[in-house]
């Protein structure tokens, strides 16, 4: 089930974020690179909280490709959005309606895209967005 915006897939080299979009690219690859290098331990990368791991088993996206921490395929993405009117520990996005319903709301709320190894407990922010009407309008 994919329910994820198109910042939800992985781009190409030479695709650019959109207006308001953080990709965290180089900050997976560093991460990866310090652990293949011996720099950081399994412990260090392999950290996700209980619940987000719950959220990538029951609700999350899978991926196509192996986690880069132990090579199994349970790659999975989270989405978690927080603004003033969602609850203080986020509001994890299940649905596309769900994802609708907030890009078209009144109110300004920033998605945050996890990657989570179901396997391993391997996490990282992939991306963040903006969403509700105020903003920026794509181009």
């Amino acid at each position: 089930m994919s329910f994820g915006p198109q910042s939800l897939q992985a781009r190409g080299v030479g695709q650019t974020a959109r207006p308001g979009e953080v990709d965290y690219r180089l900050v997976r690859r560093h991460a990866i690179d310090e652990f293949r290098r011996g720099r950081l331990s399994r412990l260090d990368v392999c950290d996700a909280h209980p619940e987000l791991l719950r959220a990538a088993r029951n609700v999350g996206e899978a991926r196509s490709e192996d986690c880069p921490i132990c090579d199994e395929p349970c790659l999975t993405l989270v989405s978690f959005a927080f603004g003033a009117r969602l609850p203080a520990h986020g509001r994890c996005i299940t649905t596309r309606k769900e994802l609708t319903q907030l890009k078209r709301s009144d109110q300004e709320s920033t998605c945050y895209v996890v990657e989570v190894c179901t396997a391993c407990a391997w996490n990282q922010l992939v991306r963040s967005f903006r969403l509700g009407r105020s903003q920026a309008p794509s181009t």
